[in-house]
């Protein structure tokens, strides 16, 4: 596991490499349910997207700059927790500091899936 924060350049090129699957943890945009942990899978068909950041960690950002330097996106497993806000501040609110088992418990489980299904 490895912490990107805002260094979205740095996974581009480290999945450059043979990855079987990318596991994406993050805060997702409160839609109406903060605290709730969504699971997903990444889109990776989208078209090429032009407001590339060095800094962002925007995902599509992140798969297009892949793409662009010639590698392969690996399937992709979003677990995010809907934010009450995006706004600069320190600690979590009521809402996400409440999903964090829940969180974890969705982590393990999709790492757990990913591992089974390598084994077949």
């Amino acid at each position: 596991m490895t912490d990107y924060g805002i260094r979205g350049m740095h996974l581009a090129y480290d999945l450059l490499d043979d990855w079987d699957a990318l596991v994406l943890i993050d805060a997702l945009p409160d839609r109406g349910a903060p605290g709730r942990v969504d699971v997903f899978r990444a889109d990776h068909t989208n078209e090429p997207f032009t407001g590339l950041d060095a800094h962002a960690m925007d995902p599509e950002a992140v798969f297009s700059m892949v793409r662009t330097l010639g590698g392969t996106v690996p399937p992709t497993v979003v677990v995010g927790c809907q934010v009450v806000s995006v706004a600069e501040g320190i600690g979590l609110t009521a809402p996400v500091e409440a999903a964090l088992t829940p969180a974890a418990a969705a982590v393990a489980s999709v790492v757990a899936d990913l591992l089974e299904r390598q084994e077949v």
